[in-house]
């Protein structure tokens, strides 16, 4: 069997020691293959002392230096505290003292999430100053599992868009093609990982913001179970808000490997207080050990939603490997889910948890003459989601968990659903809400929503993994929606997916 990019980068880890005596750390510039080592493998050089975390924190940073200008992916460089951080990292471990799982390891968070005393804006101009007095529950975990925080990634105002692009920072673009978007929200995390600088970013997700710019960068990505990783101090809402438990947004990993995504869930995951004085939580096993004892369902497009041929060639190859690696494979939607049904309803909540309550009385009776429109046009549930009664959005939040149950009913007998993440590859930069023209013609902008709702109306975990690349050479992610709260089901798919498909691929131009 051809050796593996695991094993060409351990092999390559193993080989830098080499003349340094055991235990002995490399000078600075003696690892250039860690550039896009993933994160596990960069750990493991950290732990076996064949290189320092200030060496390695070093060496991002002069690539965020020597390559970000061109992607303006990192936007607030935190370099002097990350050298301090990777320091103390140091020293702890020349102790034999291991800070945790992340112990060393250079990471980016997304500026939606605060940070302590560094400013996080969320690209929102009210917030252009905001300097938080707390870190976010993920930030805060994230320093106790010693990671090196190396500063903010882009996003759109507010992580309301699918360009990572706002009036404080300016635009984010994609590794693989400078003119066109990494996606969004999470856009500036997706470019910074696939580019090789840091080993994860943190993200969030309620309309695809992880698992789209996964996908349109080639990295893998995971929107977890709903309220498995804390979102306390995230933005939005607004700093200081306070409400009930989310029912759609998530918070979550993107990183160059399947590895890394189970490693971060363990480390990000469970309860915060005062609900973990009550209870413990912990990752369950994936389902399966092997790629071909998985039972899959899988679709590749839907009337509502096209995917593009370029896309679909592409998945359909996949499809195929997965199918010769001996998955059993079921095609179609489980018989209790009406895809088209759970969509409307999807798109009347995530409207219900972005725009309700935000209209001043000025604007009231307009939004109601709009919301009694017949129609079922995107800004008739926007409106509506704007003025309907409570008891009209709690019945649309039962269709939720009915929407819930069918897809637990399935993966009773099932372990993994595989689908589009999205139906066309990275789009050109463009004004927000411009139709998109595709080599299948021209597409409403808000299609980009559509192959993400499944996961998120449910609150089941979902993985993005490299598919393949288009004729063109641009990247596609595949889909993988799993049990609620089994998310190690389809990352260990994910991973066990790299051994017939390939996994994460440096874009060239960013050795």
């Amino acid at each position: 069997m051809a050796p593996t990019r695991r094993d060409f980068v351990a092999n390559s880890i193993m080989s830098l020691g080499a003349g340094f005596g055991a235990g002995a750390v490399l000078p600075f510039g003696g690892a250039p293959d860690l550039g896009f080592a993933s994160a596990t493998e960069a750990i493991a050089a950290l732990r076996s002392r064949r290189i320092s975390s200030v060496e390695l924190t070093r060496l991002v940073l002069t690539r965020i230096e020597r390559l970000n200008p061109k992607l303006n992916a990192v936007v607030n460089v935190l370099a002097e505290s990350a050298l301090a951080r990777a320091g103390d990292a140091d020293r702890a471990m020349a102790r034999g003292r291991t800070l945790g799982p992340f112990h060393g390891l250079p990471v980016t968070i997304k500026d939606t999430f605060e940070i302590k005393g560094v400013k996080t804006t969320a690209g929102f101009e009210p917030l252009r100053n905001h300097i938080p007095m707390e870190d976010a529950a993920v930030v805060a975990r994230l320093r106790s599992a010693g990671a090196v925080i190396l500063g903010n990634t882009n996003v759109p105002p507010l992580a309301g868009d699918w360009q990572s692009d706002n009036p404080i920072y300016g635009r984010t673009n994609n590794p693989w093609d400078l003119g066109r978007t990494p996606g969004g929200s999470s856009g500036g995390s997706a470019a910074a990982t696939a580019a090789g600088l840091g080993y994860l970013s943190i993200g969030s997700d309620i309309g695809g913001s992880i698992r789209i710019p996964a996908s349109w960068t080639g990295i893998y990505g995971h929107k977890p179970t709903l309220n498995l990783i804390p979102l306390r101090g995230h933005i939005p809402p607004m700093p200081g808000a306070v409400g009930p438990p989310p029912s759609l947004p998530v918070a979550g990993p993107l990183t160059r490997g399947a590895d890394d995504l189970a490693l971060a869930v363990r480390s990000l995951g469970g309860p915060e207080s005062p609900d973990r004085i009550a209870y413990r939580w912990e990752l369950p096993p994936p389902r399966q050990t092997t790629l071909r004892a998985f039972r899959a369902g899988y679709v590749l497009s839907h009337p509502a939603c096209p995917v593009v041929p370029e896309v679909r060639e592409v998945l359909e190859a996949a499809i195929d490997k997965i199918r010769k690696a001996g998955v059993r494979l079921t095609e179609g939607w489980p018989e209790a889910v009406d895809a088209a049904q759970q969509f409307k309803t999807y798109e009347y909540l995530v409207s219900v948890a972005t725009f309700a309550g935000s209209l001043d009385d000025a604007k009231i009776d307009q939004v109601r003459q709009l919301a009694a429109h017949p129609d079922t046009s995107l800004g008739v549930v926007m409106a509506k989601a704007q003025t309907d009664p409570q008891k009209l959005i709690a019945a649309r939040d039962a269709e939720r968990i009915a929407a819930r149950d069918a897809w637990q009913r399935w993966f009773e007998h099932h372990d993994v659903f595989l689908m589009p993440v999205v139906f066309t590859t990275a789009i050109q930069h463009t004004p927000p809400q411009t139709p998109l023209p595709t080599s299948d013609g021209v597409r409403p902008y808000m299609d980009l929503l559509w192959w993400i709702h499944s996961a998120t109306l449910t609150g089941c975990p979902a993985t993005v993994a490299p598919a393949g690349r288009t004729r063109s050479g641009l990247p596609v992610g595949l889909q993988i929606m799993g049990p609620y709260l089994e998310d190690a089901t389809p990352i260990a798919f994910a991973a066990h997916l790299a051994e017939v498909i390939g996994g994460f691929e440096a874009p060239k131009g960013f050795a």
